[in-house]
């Protein structure tokens, strides 16, 4: 009976402490996947799992206690915050990562550069035919990710200047249909994190001095700095199982973890 006892004390205490759940942003899901996997290689211990759904979702896990990490590509707004507060909850916020966000359109598209201004006049609906920006007389079909993703706040705040979607915007539900959607229709644009690129799609060259200069995402232009529209990804945890999480989070800030962060196609924390 004893052993038994024991036996069931220490599941239990396998469980509580390293059975852990990662919530939230698609955008930072390939970067804990990989860095989860890695981890999970040497300490064989951890299970981590690991599932996207947008930073909002991550958000809302942590608030109703059902995650132990709420991924992000945002910071967290106020009305989470008190959410969080009500519910007597304290967090900590750490920037893991950093992000060029990437607008991209088909390869046959001719267009290779916009404004920001001219970015905001197409995902507000001002301007609808690639005609309007150098390109071929074709209407323009504006992807975006759905309302929960920090990606749609982020570029919302930053590249549209705080307006409104245009109601003809089409919602994705992950990065990756965005990809697919663009690459599989002549007239598309959406944007992505970079990790997302590959060879379907053409990222655009992006400038925020009114067409004085063009900068193209990469891993250099986002290090260097010079590529405007780089933000930051975090990781939100609860301070009541910081003790449990510390270890992966200090792994993925770790050199190690930090290496995964470029394979995978982030931009690394400078040291």
């Amino acid at each position: 009976m004893k052993t038994k006892t024991i036996l069931v004390a220490l599941c239990l205490y396998t469980s509580v402490n390293f059975a852990q759940k990662i919530k939230g942003s698609d955008t930072v899901l390939p970067l804990a996947q990989k860095e989860a996997e890695t981890y999970m290689k040497t300490n064989k211990m951890a299970k981590l799992t690991v599932t996207g759904g947008g930073s909002g979702v991550g958000f809302a896990a942590l608030v109703d206690n059902t995650t132990d990490i709420a991924m992000a590509s945002r910071k967290i707004k106020m009305d989470e915050k008190i959410k969080l507060q009500d519910a007597g909850r304290a967090y900590k916020e750490t920037i893991i990562a950093y992000d060029a966000l990437s607008v991209i359109v088909n390869n046959e598209n001719k267009v290779s550069q916009l404004t920001r201004e001219q970015l905001e006049g197409i995902f507000t609906g001002k301007i609808k035919n690639w005609k309007e920006v150098g390109g071929d007389d074709m209407p323009m079909v504006v992807y975006s990710r759905e309302s929960s993703s920090g990606t749609f706040e982020f570029f919302k705040e930053h590249v549209m200047n705080k307006k409104n979607y245009a109601s003809s915007v089409l919602s994705m539900p992950a990065t990756g249909a965005i990809v697919q959607s663009v690459s599989q229709t002549k007239g598309a644009i959406g944007y992505i994190g970079l990790a997302y690129m590959d060879k379907q799609v053409k990222a655009l060259k992006v400038s925020y001095d009114a067409g004085k200069t063009y900068i193209a995402p990469s891993m250099a232009t986002a290090k260097d700095k010079t590529y405007p529209v780089v933000r930051p990804l975090y990781y939100y945890y609860l301070t009541t199982v910081e003790k449990a999480v510390k270890p992966f989070v200090d792994y993925v800030l770790s050199a190690e973890g930090q290496k995964i962060v470029e394979a995978v196609g982030y931009v690394p924390l400078s040291k």
